[in-house]
Formats: structure tokens, sequence, C-alpha cells
């Protein structure tokens, strides 16, 4: 057990060392700036009173279209450590990092997950590119969410090397409540026939919960949110709820849900409820937390295809 514990003590030397970046004074919390709420509740939760967290992105709000501000630069340079979520999903984030003169650690709490390829990406907000890209929405699985939150932990002992073993702690409980999390959902969603795992998104934000759980998504629109849906758009999902007799569809609550509501009418399948993709709901609320949401989200797809199950 001493060498276990050395070894851990050498570990965040080391890492610290490398970074460059002295560890934090244990008194006061650590200020962390996160790219959008969904990182920012993760690093709430392991990091509890030892960390002050912004979020750039707040709830209800659409990082794809995200504006930064004078304002979130001067957030960025009071940090200690950033939590970004990578894989090409802040497109905005290095232009930001430049203005505000931060010379901090960036953790990309994505790394060491194993990503979806897209052969096709318009996920650069608004500007298409014809080559493969990873599907950044990684924390739609809950088997990733184990990942973010194991190099949040170790990203946080190295800030605050004193806290180390009380970030292990709140990890490794975080990380108990998200297995069994993930065994209800798995169970739950087992019960339902393959055939009725078929429902209608707004974005393509759920490329890892269909893997994880062997639900097919048909997205109105591509991984960006970045413009409106096209006429074609409409036409295509409106082929596929007939070529494949989906009869839920879903919103988001950082989309505009009318033109859904139309292809709803017009195809007579039922919108099931709101999902939550990319953001959490306002403080509370039903999907304040990470864990929250992705309860919310099952609950919603479990009760929307039983509802619309046809005898």
């Amino acid at each position: 057990m001493i060498k276990i514990l050395l070894f851990k003590a050498q570990l965040f030397i080391a890492i610290v060392m490398f970074c460059g970046v002295a560890p934090a004074s244990a008194s006061e919390p650590l200020p962390v700036v996160a790219t959008f709420s969904i990182l920012a509740d993760m690093v709430k939760q392991v990091g509890g009173p030892h960390v002050s967290v912004t979020s750039l992105v707040g709830p209800n709000s659409d990082a794809h279209i995200f504006d930064p501000t004078p304002a979130d630069a001067k957030r960025l340079a009071a940090a200690k450590l950033v939590v970004v979520n990578g894989l090409g999903f802040e497109g905005w984030m290095n232009r930001l990092v430049k203005s505000s003169g931060y010379k901090g650690p960036v953790l990309v709490a994505s790394k060491g997950v194993k990503t979806i390829p897209m052969a096709k990406s318009d996920h650069d907000h608004g500007h298409k590119h014809a080559h493969a890209v990873p599907d950044p929405h990684a924390w739609q699985s809950l088997l990733n969410a184990r990942q973010y939150v194991e190099n949040i932990k170790v990203a946080l002992s190295v800030a605050m090397p004193a806290q180390a073993a009380d970030f292990q702690s709140r990890a490794e409980d975080y990380l108990k409540q998200i297995d069994a999390l993930e065994k209800s959902t798995q169970a739950r969603i087992a019960v339902i026939p393959m055939e009725r795992r078929r429902v209608i998104t707004s974005h393509d934000a759920f490329g890892y919960f269909a893997r994880a759980y062997k639900v097919s998504f048909y997205p109105l629109q591509g991984l960006s949110t970045g413009s409106e849906p096209s006429a074609a758009d409409v036409v295509r999902i409106v082929n596929e709820i007939k070529k494949n007799k989906v009869t839920a569809i879903f919103a988001e609550n950082i989309s505009d849900p009318r033109v859904l509501e139309r292809v709803a009418k017009d195809t007579g399948a039922k919108i099931g409820g709101t999902l939550f993709a990319d953001a959490l709901s306002a403080p509370g609320t039903d999907a304040d937390t990470y864990l929250k949401m992705f309860e919310h989200n099952v609950s919603n797809i479990v009760a929307g295809i039983a509802a619309t199950t046809q005898p």
C-alpha cells in the first residue's frame, strides 16, 4: 500500500513537472473553466468544494454556435485549469485561448475514448469538409463518461496534490453512480424489441448512445446545428420515417422544434418529448446534472417508443 501511494505521488509530481505548472494552493478553490455545462458538472462532481467552476456555454445553450466575448477571455485568463471536450467540438476554443493569453494546462476530457469516425462532417460550425472526423459527442455513452471522470480526476490531482485523496474518493463515488445508471439503462432498453428502437432527433448527437445501447437514430441535421434544416433535410427525414417505420420523434433543448413538429404532422409520427444532447437544463430542473440528463434521455426514449408502439 505504501509503495502504491508513493508511486502515485511520484506520478503526480512528474506530470506537474512535465506540464510546467505549479500546484495550486490547497486553501483556496481552484478556478476551473469548462467549455460547456456537461463538462462543468463533471468537474464539480469530482472536485467538490476544492474547485470553482465556470462554464463558458451555459445550460440550454448551443456550443455549436457559441460566439465568445471579451468577458469569456477574461474568465479564461483567470483560470488555473481549462477543461475542453476536444474531438473538434469547440471550434472556437483556439481563438479564445489565444485572445485571452491563457498559458495554463488544458485538459482534453475525451482523451482515451474509443471514437466513432464520421465519413463526412459538417461539424466545423458551418464549414463543410469531406474528410473523416471523429464524432465529438462522446459523453452520450456512460462508459465514455467513465474515461472523462478519470481524466478530470488526474488533472485536478496534478493541480492540487494535497487534495488528491479526496478527488480519488469523489471520483470513485461518482463512477459507482455512473455504473449503476449504465446497468439500469441496459436493462430498460433490453426489453424493447430491436425493430422498435428507432427514433428521430434534431441533430446527429447520439451516435455513441446508438452504439452503446443498440438504438437507431435518424437525425434531421448532421453533427452541427449551425444552420437551419434545408428542404432536402426535411424530405430525407420524411422518407426515413416511412421507410423504417419510425413512430417517435424527439426535439432537443438546444434546437427549434417547429420543423420536427411539422414532420410529425406530415407523417403521423409523434413527438416523444425533449432530449438533451449538448447542454444541461437550467439549475433546479430535471436535467441539471450529467447523470440526471442521461436518466431523463433514457426515460424519454423508452416512454416515447412505448407510447407509439403499434398493437
